[in-house]
């Protein structure tokens, strides 16, 4: 069982205007502050500020998260001394990146970053057949104080799915077309190989470099 016909229905435009996007950081794309950001850290207008396009579907931007995120927020997040943004590119299958999306959303701004992370730390389990999508979705939003039917109405609130849509197609505009993508300060930093994103040591090079300014 995937989500609902309705679900799929409302989404379909979302998923055209997303398209098949390669799980992997290349391209162009802006780090100014742009409506709707999901921000941790130092506060708007920070000196630096590091943003992260990803989607809860990406197995990269869930293998960074597991691998690298942690000591990059205890390094530079935990202590305000960076901004981080974290901006939504769904990638397939789209409509359950969508509704991982309007979920983190709907849980506001506080547990946002914790559903996103619980979201790409459970992949596996409907990836496998373990369970269905919508059941591994439902299970995070009940962990997260959703019943069924307030889960039902978040990720089919027709105006919060027009707000991710513009959000996906500034990103494009920008010339983001995959994900994990970083950029500090507006500067790309990619690690040569790597498929995960930036690695601690080339992001902390990249933001040493800006603090040091």
């Amino acid at each position: 069982m995937t989500l609902n016909r309705n679900l799929t229905r409302i989404l379909a435009g979302a998923a055209t205007a997303i398209g098949l996007m390669a799980l992997a950081a290349c391209g162009g794309g802006g780090g100014a502050a742009a409506e709707g950001d999901m921000a941790m850290g130092a506060p708007e207008g920070a000196k630096v500020t590091v943003v992260e396009y990803a989607s809860p579907t990406c197995a990269h931007c869930a293998a960074w998260q597991k691998n690298t995120g942690p000591a990059f927020e205890a390094k530079y997040v935990a202590n305000n001394k960076v901004r981080f943004v974290m901006r939504e590119l769904p990638t397939p299958p789209a409509d359950i990146a969508t509704a991982g999306v309007l979920l983190a959303r709907c849980a506001g701004p506080d547990k946002y970053f914790a559903v996103i992370h619980e979201l790409m730390a459970n992949q596996g389990e409907w990836q496998s057949g373990a369970i269905t999508p919508r059941a591994s979705l439902l299970k995070t939003a009940n962990a997260f104080g959703f019943n069924e039917q307030a889960f039902s109405d978040c990720i089919t609130d027709e105006k919060a799915i027009a707000a991710l849509e513009k959000r996906v197609q500034a990103a494009q505009a920008a010339g983001v077309t995959g994900t994990p993508y970083f950029l500090v300060n507006g500067t790309v930093v990619q690690t040569p190989g790597s498929s995960e994103g930036p690695s601690l040591a080339d992001l902390s090079a990249a933001i040493d470099a800006e603090l040091a300014k």
